[in-house]
């Protein structure tokens, strides 16, 4: 009812403005000259509305003249805006904060340069509680800001969110490339974002959440907004296949590396690798493995420390120096679900992975689940975008 209010009030203020006509007033000599009407303004939300959404336009409209500026402000901050062509009328393009006062003042001139100044307020609805991105990937910290070409968007909200089309309209992805994406709701915690396709190597992403002041649901707000710059680097695909027992490395396409492996033995379902496209999720020196669902003192308990390890699932798996299976690298699969190669390229290997580059595993009957750590890419497009709100588009374009 509110926006209609505004709406409606508005459109009887843009209809009395309009119904101004001119005058004219008579010269020393008798001539009459035209005289132009002063410049007038109408504004919504109106003069001292109380409880506007935080996600109401603001629109500052000119009869009888153009608007040579306008400001919406208040203490925690101005809101942005752009002006029509003829600079006749003036929208927000940002979210107002929750419970603040905002001042509205503009300044119009009529044909003639004369110069009238308006000045409103209005009060926005006030926030029961606030939400905020709890996390961000990729970052600087976990993943580094130059990632692989699988590589997803991932948002974990602190709340949970019921307005999701309010957060995924609130969500710029700006790409130095065109991109085909979308984002794809896991839970209404958890909100990611991947293209159509991997994404083209060396292309600069921008990820712009302006979701401060955004209605999220029931009395809840966003409390920030939030930017981030990343860069995909070049193309580097890993593929192997537990019945050829060899891993090759392509980069931009080209072949640069053939390392032999031995995958999960089998026999038990979880001692299977898993098929499909994994990524990249850490790279670690260092990791103590221990046997999954089996204790110390019970048949097949093992605690062992491995290094330069590649971390493909959560559900344990990596690509790692084995050195005790080497002679079953290439002919055999002998691991517990890992994938095995030697020592010297497990040390290539961790050194030219990035966080994000795919590592697609084929012949094993166990197929990684799109919720085993990063298998975003194991959904066909199809599947993706049921998952989200406002479906696939192209990314905005990234200015230099």
């Amino acid at each position: 009812m509110g926006r209609v209010a505004y709406g409606s009030a508005g459109l009887l203020a843009l209809a009395l403005l309009t119904a101004c006509s001119w005058g004219g007033v008579a010269d020393k000599a008798g001539t009459m000259a035209v005289k132009a009407p002063d410049a007038s303004v109408a504004v919504l939300p109106l003069d001292k509305s109380a409880n506007v959404p935080t996600d109401q336009t603001v629109v500052v409209a000119a009869q009888s003249g153009t608007l040579r500026s306008v400001t919406v402000r208040s203490k925690a901050g101005q809101l942005r805006g752009a002006l029509s062509a003829d600079r006749t009328r003036w929208r927000s393009t940002t979210t107002a904060r929750p419970g603040t006062t905002y001042t509205v003042t503009s300044v119009a001139a009529n044909p003639q340069g004369k110069q009238t100044r308006h000045t409103s307020t209005f009060s926005t609805a006030k926030a029961v509680k606030t939400f905020d991105i709890e996390r961000i990937t990729p970052n600087k910290d976990d993943t580094g800001l130059t990632v692989g070409v699988g590589m997803p968007i991932m948002i974990t909200f602190d709340q949970p969110i019921t307005d999701r089309v309010a957060i995924e309209r609130n969500l710029v992805v700006r790409t130095s490339k065109p991109v085909e994406g979308a984002w794809h709701w896991f839970d209404d915690r958890h909100l990611d974002f991947r293209p159509r396709e991997y994404w083209p190597a060396r292309t600069d992403v921008r990820v712009e959440a302006s979701l401060a002041g955004v209605h999220a649901g029931k009395g809840m707000y966003g409390k920030r907004d939030l930017d981030l710059d990343f860069r995909i680097g070049r193309s580097q695909i890993t593929k192997g296949s537990t019945n050829e027992h060899v891993l090759h490395v392509r980069r931009d396409g080209k072949k640069i590396r053939d390392m032999p492996m031995s995958a999960g033995q089998g026999g038990q379902w979880k001692y299977y690798t898993t098929s499909g496209i994994h990524l990249a999720m850490s790279r670690e020196p260092v990791t103590i493995m221990v046997s999954p669902g089996i204790g110390p003192g019970s048949a097949g308990y093992y605690r062992l420390t491995v290094y330069n390890t590649v971390r493909i699932s959560n559900s344990g798996e990596y690509v790692h120096s084995a050195p005790w299976s080497v002679g079953s690298q290439g002919n055999s699969n002998v691991s517990h679900g890992c994938v095995n190669v030697s020592p010297a390229n497990a040390a290539w290997f961790i050194k030219n992975t990035l966080i994000g580059d795919p590592i697609i595993i084929t012949g094993s009957p166990r197929k990684l689940e799109p919720t085993n750590g990063w298998g975003h890419w194991q959904e066909s497009w199809k599947e993706w975008l049921k998952w989200s709100s406002l479906k696939a588009g192209p990314t905005l374009a990234l200015s230099s």
